[in-house]
């Protein structure tokens, strides 16, 4: 078995470790921010941490109203660019604390006046001794190169940090996340059954959108990184904006296909893809019926996912949805006879500037 399966099943329990004992910094983050509200929220990272930033994006805009930005790292480290940054949260996120360019960010960000803000997974990194303030992922060593249980920790600190920042998410929903990445864990025996079609797939399409926007960009990852697919993500819209032209008869394309606000768009999208004869397998959960009834291939977390009311229903489907996805790519890469855990050319720290 691979050190990346094993570490998918660990997620419910780094979820809860993560939960409990960030608690109380959140809450004195939660004050701070009170007294001092930043106008507008800056997001840095690389690789599989700047797929959660990707959905930090969509959750602070969603829930807190404070517009954000991806940084452009290169903007400080190749063009030396001063950028003021007064009345602004920037939030660096890295799995290792030691990426060189997020960290740079970070430091130019205190410069000129932000409050900042780290993410990691690896306590007395340099992230921690840059940045003001530290909200640790407690998700154990992960010694897959692929990262699995940090991305899915990284996440659910987003979440909690948008509760800092004033979101009315309620915080008991919050403490669903571990419960429900345990129950889509039992998808795992169905999914290892299911990856023995794709064996021989070389190409793929990933679409998702909204706060699920980043799980397609974040499940193509995984598919290029350990299987070595060529795996194009799109929002739904996007996709449909030109390069919907390059799918064909039984071109395989993956949507994540939740309840709610994106769904419309995703069912489009399905219609489209079946005028062109493509081979759709869609993640949803048990709340989206439509979705489970159209007969396409469906991989559904068996549970209700649809948020309470005053929540966008898809509020708390990109953690559930992401495991299964997950799962898929290790128990392919496992198909194919490769080593998910040492994907060639790659390694755990990467720096960058």
């Amino acid at each position: 078995m691979s050190q990346m399966l094993t570490e998918i099943r660990q997620q419910p329990a780094a979820l809860e470790r993560t939960l409990r004992a960030e608690w109380k910094n959140i809450e004195k983050l939660h004050d701070r921010f009170q007294a001092r509200r930043p106008k507008f929220i800056v997001l840095a990272a690389r690789g599989t941490s700047d797929n959660a930033a990707q959905f930090g994006r969509y959750l602070f805009e969603i829930s807190t109203g404070i517009p954000v930005s991806l940084a452009a790292p290169s903007i400080l480290t190749l063009y030396n660019a001063e950028i003021d940054l007064t009345d602004s949260l920037v939030v660096a996120i890295s799995q290792s604390g030691e990426s060189t360019d997020t960290n740079y960010v970070l430091e130019c960000a205190r410069k000129h006046g932000a409050l900042t803000v780290g993410i990691t997974n690896e306590p007395g990194s340099t992230i921690t001794r840059i940045a003001e303030s530290t909200i640790q992922v407690h998700a154990g060593k992960e010694r897959s190169v692929a990262a699995t249980k940090t991305y899915t920790g990284q996440l659910l600190v987003l979440y909690m940090l948008a509760w800092a920042l004033g979101s009315k998410i309620p915080a008991d929903e919050l403490r669903r996340l571990p419960d429900l990445a345990e129950t889509a864990l039992r998808l795992e025996p169905e999914i290892a059954a299911r990856v023995e079609r794709y064996r021989f797939m070389e190409k793929a399409i990933v679409v998702g959108r909204g706060l699920n926007y980043s799980n397609a960009f974040e499940f193509a990852l995984k598919l290029m990184e350990t299987c070595y697919v060529v795996a194009e993500r799109f929002s739904a819209a996007d996709l449909l904006h030109g390069p919907i032209a390059m799918v064909e008869a039984s071109t395989p394309v993956f949507l994540f296909a939740p309840p709610g606000n994106t769904w419309p768009s995703i069912r489009e999208m399905l219609d489209k893809l079946d005028t062109l004869r493509a081979e759709p397998l869609v993640i949803t959960d048990r709340s989206n019926a439509e979705a489970i009834a159209r007969g396409e291939r469906t991989i559904v977390v068996p549970t209700q996912l649809a948020a309470r009311e005053g929540m966008p229903e898809d509020f708390l489907t990109p953690i559930p949805y992401i495991v299964p996805a997950q799962l898929f790519a290790a128990c392919l890469a496992e198909q194919k006879g490769l080593d998910p855990d040492h994907p060639r050319s790659l390694q755990k720290v990467t720096h960058t500037m």
